[in-house]
């Protein structure tokens, strides 16, 4: 950087200050104007009459097709069962494939296998529900 008599040393105040508010008022201009010309847009309209279907969240939606094939005294094996064998089965499956033949696949095929199933299981409620 230049330094002798005719370079100016620009001061923080006024001279920085000043162009940093302008561009904090041109960006909240900005701002306003595309909230007031481009609001959100809902979605879908709510229906009142029609009878209220709650769903859960992405990621409890294979848990809720469970549900559905496993219904009134089958409830149990559905929403315990069948989620304790696959948390039994991830958590085995370091030690599934791991004696003389490494390079067997087990683990990753069942691994494959379980999360085939999640993914399907989560698709279905969306795709047909």
């Amino acid at each position: 950087m230049e330094t002798g008599p005719d370079v100016r040393q620009r001061a923080f105040y006024p001279d920085y200050l000043s162009e940093i508010l302008v561009v904090i008022f041109l960006t909240i201009g900005a701002v306003f104007i595309l909230a007031v010309t481009a609001p959100p847009s809902l979605d879908r309209e709510i229906n009142f009459v029609a009878a209220y279907q709650p769903k859960p969240e992405w990621y409890f939606l294979w848990m809720y097709q469970l549900v559905r094939y496993f219904p009134g005294r089958w409830a149990f094996i559905g929403t315990v069962m069948v989620p304790l064998a696959a948390c039994a089965l991830l958590i085995s499956m370091p030690f599934i494939g791991n004696g003389a033949k490494r390079s067997s696949g087990t683990a990753a095929l069942l691994f494959s296998i379980l999360a085939a199933a999640v993914f399907i299981l989560t698709m279905v409620p969306v795709l047909w529900p």
